[in-house]
């Protein structure tokens, strides 16, 4: 019966231990998420996590193995709002200082940053509300100039779709012909590169994939396109997106299009950081 009772406290006390530690672990995310919403003037507290365990004792070191920091945050230059994310590995913070708000200089081993354009934001920064993007094609045909059905892709090549009103075909024939224009949907071929700290998009031709292309639900059907409506058509798909800089000032070395959305990252080395400043001024 003694053994037991002891059993039963031992499990008790390492319970409460747990209960404690993730305690600790919950206010410290909180105390980083509020000072990154007001320092960095975000319109709602970002999303902060502590990896590891025990908490306690990455604190008592003032070595934090793991953190991962995700926020909403309004561009001027963008519509709406954009998803910016940092993961800070080897952060060196006394708990002292953070609990006293003292964060203003933080080194940390590694951080890797990026921002994600939401297809949402995208379409309202091309002006066209029901933008998607895909990867490139899984082969050559139509699109790329190929003779199709090597499967190799194409580095910087994305597809855009979208809607917008085209010229149809006349309504009669004869020297009097009166053209109208329809909503239709059109997909472009488009590179994506990061040239400095910029996004370029930049629509090089229409595209009309074939049934055997698959491009993750998109419509690839083929569109007819006047020559006359063809650089409107490639001129809407243009874009160039000013990335500033990433979470705490990382400068950007790669941007691809995944699940819909543009991204842009970067990471550095032994960064020096203001922890309560998601955002450069």
């Amino acid at each position: 019966m003694g053994f037991r009772r002891v059993i039963i406290g031992l499990l008790c006390l390492a319970g409460l231990a747990v209960v404690l530690d993730f305690g600790m672990a919950a206010y410290s995310e909180y105390r980083v998420s509020r000072l990154l919403r007001e320092g960095s003037d975000l319109g709602a507290d970002p999303e902060v996590t502590f990896h590891g365990f025990p908490f306690v004792l990455q604190a008592m070191n003032g070595e934090f193995q793991n953190v991962d920091i995700r926020a909403r945050a309004v561009r001027p230059d963008i519509p709406g709002e954009i998803r910016v994310e940092a993961n800070l590995r080897g952060v060196h913070l006394p708990f002292g200082d953070l609990t006293d708000g003292n964060v203003s200089k933080v080194p940390v081993d590694l951080v890797e940053a990026r921002m994600r354009v939401e297809p949402n934001e995208l379409g309202r920064l091309f002006k066209i509300p029901d933008l998607q993007v895909f990867g490139p094609p899984a082969d050559k045909s139509d699109g790329l100039g190929g003779s199709g059905g090597s499967g190799m892709t194409n580095d910087g090549v994305i597809i855009l779709t979208g809607t917008m009103p085209l010229d149809s075909a006349p309504e009669s024939p004869g020297p009097l012909t009166v053209s109208t224009r329809s909503k239709e949907a059109v997909s472009v071929l488009a590179t994506l590169r990061l040239v400095g700290d910029q996004i370029q998009i930049t629509a090089t031709d229409i595209y009309r994939g074939t049934e055997n292309t698959v491009l993750s639900g998109a419509d690839t059907s083929p569109r007819v396109i006047s020559e006359a409506d063809k650089p409107r058509v490639l001129a809407m798909f243009t874009r160039t997106i000013d990335t500033r800089d990433l979470p705490f000032g990382i400068v950007p070395t790669k941007v691809e299009a995944i699940g819909g959305q543009i991204v842009v990252e970067g990471k550095g080395d032994d960064v020096t950081v203001d922890l309560d400043r998601l955002q450069q001024p």
